[in-house]
């Protein structure tokens, strides 16, 4: 396969650009080479500038539920550009897509648009603050939420991938404010809330785990979260910038039948363009400036482009429900792939992640937090990785990343990733 147009102009961004890339996982530093470089997308396929094509398991790290340029986003989008690219004032749209989040999700009543999944987190967690009046939130290991400062304390993706805890330029303040439980252990966050009886504004989760690989709650621990913030008065918040559409079209909520206090939604809700959300009740939103003391603002909030392929993508979501059932197959046929070479391999609906464990594969476990990830073979999954891309399939390049299914993906490109999984494999486990 001929990548010399993307080594090269690999070297020339390592000039222009720290590490060459804008998002750290995809310097391909974990599994070795260099990244290929996008031309374009459609469907399943991304193509590079040196005429490759791959079948694509990464969708943006999320946001194609739908494959690639989507024939009905795409013209919207370009509608919606014909009319101007930002105004900074609103837009009947915003509204638009604020009541279908709330169609969606009903517990959020009221939503804030926002840019980026990083901010919609940081700004719960500051919703949460000024809604108790409390300063320490409660985090788990291997959870990430976003680069905001009081939130890079022992997070997972990118992070775990590079071996780095936490991150340079975090003032201590910030971290000691923030206390980091085991995912899924409900004693470490009994103890917490105990030692910190009165100080805890939030517990902030990803219900399903997708940023140390994809780690589902062990059945109650998820109801535990909810019955222990209410009786100890503080919130929980739902970082669904992963999950949000994707496990279900209520996301979380309709998956496990748990209720949050307030949620933060990526990825899909943009439809591909760079927005997010956070949102909850009335009550604890009529927090948010002007109605509150808690201040965000954002001049690119709610933009018109982006909102209109965030309208777009959840009316086609909310039209087809039965995507859901066909991606969550096809993910299923995938994961069984993987189980048959006797790897550990997690799966929440359309969301999966292998782990290079023997461990855990011979116990019978699945990887349930942070030090079971950490226990990877994270060689033997740079090898597989490489064996894939030869073969013309792109998945994550870091073994603390998901593998996302869309709907893009036909029955006979699962059938070719199940073959391709059983080759690769073999060849990694050697």
């Amino acid at each position: 396969m001929d990548t010399n147009q993307s080594k090269m102009l690999f070297d020339k961004a390592k000039k222009c650009i720290p590490g060459g890339v804008n998002s750290p996982v995809r310097a391909f530093g974990a599994v070795g080479g260099h990244p290929f470089f996008v031309e374009r997308a459609e469907g399943p396929w991304l193509y590079d500038v040196d005429g490759n094509r791959y079948l694509d398991y990464v969708c943006s790290w999320g946001p194609g539920i739908l494959g690639h340029a989507h024939p009905r986003v795409v013209e919207a989008v370009r509608k919606a550009c014909g009319g101007g690219l930002t105004f900074g004032a609103p837009t009947a749209g915003e509204v638009e897509l604020a009541e279908l989040i709330h169609v969606c999700v009903p517990d959020v009543e009221m939503v804030r648009l926002v840019s980026s999944g990083t901010e919609a987190v940081m700004s719960a967690v500051r919703v949460a603050r000024g809604f108790t009046g409390r300063e320490k939130i409660i985090k788990f290991a291997g959870n990430y939420h976003g680069h905001s400062d009081g939130l890079l304390v022992k997070a997972g993706s990118g992070l775990m991938t590079q071996s780095v805890p936490d991150s340079a330029g975090v003032p201590a303040g910030y971290a000691e404010s923030t206390l980091t439980a085991v995912y899924n252990d409900e004693q470490s966050v009994r103890r917490m809330m105990e030692e910190n009886s009165g100080q805890v504004a939030a517990i902030v989760v990803e219900p399903v785990a997708a940023n140390m690989g994809v780690v589902p709650p062990k059945e109650g621990f998820l109801e535990f979260l909810r019955r222990i913030t209410k009786e100890k008065g503080a919130l929980l918040i739902f970082d669904e910038v992963i999950t949000g559409f994707r496990l279900a079209l209520g996301g979380a909520t309709e998956y496990t039948g748990v209720h949050a206090d307030l949620h933060t939604f990526g990825k899909i809700v943009g439809g591909g363009m760079p927005l997010a959300a956070y949102g909850g009740s009335r009550e604890i939103m009529s927090c948010v400036a002007p109605l509150g003391e808690v201040y965000q603002a954002g001049t690119l909030s709610g933009n018109p482009v982006a909102v209109t392929a965030g309208i777009t993508t959840l009316k086609i979501l909310m039209e087809d429900r039965g995507m859901y059932r066909r991606i969550d197959t096809k993910a299923e046929r995938i994961a069984e792939a993987f189980c048959k070479k006797g790897l550990t391999v997690n799966r929440a609906g359309s969301l999966l992640t292998v782990f290079f464990t023997s461990d855990c594969a011979q116990s019978g476990m699945n990887v349930a937090n942070y030090e079971d990830a950490c226990r990877c073979d994270r060689e033997a999954f740079a090898g597989y990785f490489h064996r894939m891309l030869e073969r013309g399939i792109y998945v994550a390049p870091s073994q603390f990343e998901a593998m996302f299914v869309s709907d893009a993906h036909s029955e006979e490109l699962i059938d070719w990733t199940c073959e391709a999984i059983a080759q690769s494999v073999a060849r990694a486990q050697q």
